[in-house]
């Protein structure tokens, strides 16, 4: 599976650690920065990333930063992008499972490095459930775009 990468500055560690991991499950990174821990704005490096996932170009992104909180919110910018926030498994299995979120969203200054390969996993197997949960896609999807 071909999977968008993008992060903040204080998320730079973790989505170099999850490049790895996604090799290793024998996936497709594509990495869309940012390249270190210097500070930068993170919609410039989450908004790619979403974008290339909403485009089919990539079947899902992971983005990171401290608290993933602003990463999901700028991918959640962009038409035909679920991005979830995952804190915890439970919390990534259901934003799979009831939203089919595209894209998760991880704070690396929030979740170590093995919760958040677990989470990883997950993410990338869990399927949506569908039935009661396709109609609530619906609606948002007929929603406007904000970027």
């Amino acid at each position: 599976m071909k999977i968008a990468l993008g992060s903040d500055h204080a998320g730079f560690a973790a989505k170099e650690q999850v490049k790895l991991f996604l090799v290793a499950l024998g996936h497709t990174p594509v990495d869309f920065g940012c390249c270190s821990e210097v500070s930068v704005d993170y919609p410039d490096f989450i908004l790619p990333a979403a974008a290339a996932v909403a485009k089919g170009e990539c079947e899902r992104g992971f983005v990171f930063g401290g608290s993933g909180n602003g990463e999901a919110i700028a991918a959640n910018k962009l038409r035909g992008i679920r991005c979830g926030l995952g804190w915890d498994l439970e919390s990534v299995r259901l934003t799979r499972a009831h939203n089919d979120a595209n894209v998760l969203s991880i704070g690396g200054r929030l979740v170590n490095a093995a919760q958040i390969e677990s989470m990883v996993k997950l993410f990338l197997d869990t399927p949506f459930e569908g039935g009661r949960h396709v109609a609530r896609l619906a609606k948002l999807a007929s929603l406007g775009s904000a970027a």
